[in-house]
């Protein structure tokens, strides 16, 4: 998102906790923790719109989300855009994600004008196989014939970039999904297609995926997330209009995600 504004020639400040470059080109570099509302109040100044990629954990140290959505209003931009899930529209009781709710609704209650985006699961998460991939090419995974229209994250950022400049998103929920639904074992077939080699797939059970996904994610999160993986609701697998609609070109496809990394998998 930040080279998509960047190139648009808009004026922008990336912020984020570690430390960065402080100036390059028209994109200025900045420290801050969403966690600590109040000391983002310099960041903000004289900002006319402001992006938000927020934790989604349950268990959330610092502040609640209309704390921050405050100060974000304080500064008086012309809109906000909130990344949340799709799951917060299509499990609205889940726990796993009921801190990305309680982030929608204090951005919908901000009186900004609002966008917020709600991908499904990214094409990214391939990048869990990756090391198997290259040392074994093979795939380990759980759910293997379950099809979802994963999403490739460039467009969650072209999506973001064009809501934060552009007209005709305010008051909008956009569900960003891929152009069609994938199955992991097909997945494993467009990376072994991409590599112009053997790549086979194996299954493996829902509570050996669980204990892998607790060894970096809560419990709650690694549970919400397989419930999605191996039982889909009828809606997660369908294939949303929303991104070729507000884009005018079709979303990215999983091969073409894995044409882009293929490095990762080699």
């Amino acid at each position: 998102m930040v080279e998509l504004l960047s190139g648009a020639d808009e004026e922008v400040v990336a912020v984020s906790r570690g430390a960065r470059p402080k100036q390059a080109g028209n994109v200025r570099w900045a420290r801050g923790d969403i966690g600590d509302a109040a000391g983002l109040q310099p960041v903000l100044d004289g900002a006319r719109a402001v992006f938000l990629l927020v934790p989604g954990e349950l268990n959330t140290s610092g502040e609640a989300p209309a704390v921050l959505l405050d100060v974000v209003a304080g500064a008086k931009p012309e809109r906000v855009v909130l990344v949340s899930s799709q799951i917060v529209g299509t499990r609205p009781g889940a726990v796993s994600h009921a801190r990305l709710g309680e982030y929608e609704a204090a951005v919908r209650e901000s009186g900004l004008d609002f966008t917020v985006l709600r991908p499904a699961g990214f094409a990214s998460n391939a990048f869990a196989w990756a090391e198997t991939v290259r040392t074994r090419r093979r795939v380990y995974a759980p759910f293997g014939d379950v099809a979802l229209p994963v999403v490739d994250p460039a467009d969650i950022a072209a999506l973001g970039a064009a809501a934060l400049v552009g007209d005709g998103h305010a008051g909008r929920t956009y569900v960003v999904t891929g152009p069609e639904a994938i199955t992991p074992r097909e997945q494993t077939a467009a990376i072994a297609e991409a590599l112009v080699e053997e790549v086979t797939f194996a299954e493996v059970s829902r509570a050996d995926a669980h204990a892998g996904m607790t060894r970096f994610m809560a419990e709650e999160m690694a549970a919400g997330s397989l419930d999605v993986l191996g039982a889909p609701l009828p809606a997660e697998q369908q294939v949303s209009p929303d991104v070729e609609a507000a884009l005018q070109r079709p979303a990215g496809s999983f091969a073409g995600w894995v044409a882009r990394h293929l490095p990762a998998f080699r």
